[in-house]
């Protein structure tokens, strides 16, 4: 039996590349790329305070860019190289999966520096955390040449490079930049629920891409891991939901959305290599365990107390995340595991469950071990480099946004505001920008003029629908 024409080997398609694994690396790819813009964009744009949509969806979108051009140029090679998936699929295939979870990490950093941080100290922020912290971590446990990765370390698609690393580096962050004003830590509602609401859900769907592209994975066990990833996040949200029902009397969307992405962050480093009623119990965990440290511990430890994290990555992030690896030490199957390295020396991936089961209990406490040891590594990493490169940058210029700043918000730092309601009549203006000022307009004649203010006039005062 003979192939189609269009699916015999050429220069253009070598043997060795299955087109169908290829296009699904893309199009999970684009998938993760969609949860950051426009799902990040529009969700920190809509959870905070109105004066700081703009600055906060426009911080998730510059870091998008600028870590882009990093990842082409010089991030991905410091990561994994020139070799370390050759002979699975095209190398600009491979950079431009890996660039989406690295982009997505810097913009969870974002997170917890959200109505506070200059935004000239947060573009020079991006491209030396993505250089000199974010290459480390991705390097050490990713790459096959890693020493974490050598050792055993399961990280099925990044709850230790990305969540762990994201939640670390953003509360570390926003020690250095200090809090928000006292008014926006005591009031900080967010100016549209439904579009959060819009930005959650872009967010969970994206995952499929984020757990069911694994290079290693796309004709294997991405179903298993995509079904985890639904079954895990459905039950952390509504584990939330029940504790915020009992707890506060009200079901918080907030809260909810808050459970629902403890939940993607908890699978994440086990979505392929556990089985299904383990994604539950992992999804009753992540639902509970954060909400206490969020709700309860960090209300009584000072240090916490201490640092202003808007978004609560620390929680969200760096708790779930840990949570996720610990609980992969535990529920690893080594079957599952054989499936995802494809490795003839697959056994000693084994979790603590598994290993009282089969008799291998050394087995699994050493692969336990190995993923506590990976949880202090990417700690102290993140940790040292995020104050170092924000040590830096305050030499250059402020970390902080000025006091004026602090209190207009959006106009002040970018001229432009999210929802500019205008009366009958009435324009909207803008001292901080360019765009809105009639006198910033280069010189034209007089009868361009003219026809340039007709055309405004008659814009602007239009009825309102």
């Amino acid at each position: 039996m003979s192939l189609p024409s269009n699916l015999h080997p050429d220069e253009a398609s070598p043997p060795w590349l299955n087109k169908g694994d290829n296009s699904w690396q893309l199009t999970a790819a684009t998938l993760v790329g969609l949860q950051s813009v426009p799902g990040l964009v529009i969700l920190y744009g809509s959870i905070v305070k109105k004066k700081w949509a703009v600055n906060s969806a426009f911080m998730a979108l510059y870091a998008f860019a600028a870590v882009l051009i990093c990842w082409v140029g010089w991030g991905y090679r410091m990561s994994f190289g020139d070799k370390a998936f050759l002979g699975y699929l095209p190398n600009a295939t491979m950079i431009y999966f890996q660039f989406v979870f690295a982009a997505i990490t810097l913009i969870l950093i974002a997170g917890a520096l959200l109505g506070r941080m200059n935004f000239l100290a947060w573009m020079l922020f991006v491209p030396l955390w993505v250089t000199f912290s974010y290459t480390i971590t991705a390097y050490s446990i990713w790459c096959p040449g890693g020493w974490l990765a050598k050792r055993g370390l399961i990280d099925y698609s990044g709850g230790y490079v990305i969540h762990l690393s994201s939640g670390v580096a953003g509360f570390t962050a926003a020690y250095w930049v200090g809090p928000r004003t006292t008014r926006d830590r005591e009031r900080f509602p967010p100016n549209n629920i439904l579009l959060m609401l819009a930005g959650a859900g872009l967010l969970w769907m994206g995952w499929t891409g984020f757990n069911g592209g694994d290079p290693y994975t796309v004709s294997t066990d991405a179903s298993l891991a995509v079904l985890n990833t639904h079954v895990c996040t459905a039950t952390s949200l509504l584990t939330w939901l029940i504790l915020d029902y009992i707890f506060f009397g009200k079901p918080s969307v907030v809260g909810a959305t808050q459970g629902m992405i403890t939940g993607l962050v908890c699978i994440t480093p086990a979505a392929g290599v556990v089985q299904g009623w383990a994604a539950i119990l992992m999804g009753m965990m992540s639902g509970s365990i954060p909400w206490y440290t969020m709700m309860v511990l960090h209300k009584k430890v000072w240090f916490l107390k201490q640092v202003d994290d808007t978004m609560a990555v620390f929680h969200t992030h760096a708790v779930a995340g840990s949570l996720g690896g610990i609980l992969t030490g535990v529920f690893a199957v080594p079957k599952f595991n054989r499936l995802f390295y494809m490795v003839t020396d697959w056994q000693h991936y084994i979790g603590l469950f598994y290993g009282f089961h089969d008799g291998r209990t050394t087995a699994g406490f050493r692969q336990l071990g190995v993923q506590l040891v990976g949880i202090l590594f990417v700690v102290f990493v993140h940790a040292t480099m995020t104050s170092i490169i924000f040590l830096l940058i305050s030499l250059v210029v402020p970390l902080r946004l000025s006091e004026e700043e602090l209190q207009t918000g959006d106009d002040a730092i970018h001229g432009e505001e999210a929802y500019a309601l205008w009366e009958d009549g009435e324009r909207y203006e803008s001292k901080h920008n360019s765009v809105y000022e009639e006198n910033a307009r280069p010189p034209s004649t007089k009868g361009d003029d003219d026809c340039f203010k007709t055309f405004w006039g008659n814009l602007l005062s239009r009825p309102r629908v």
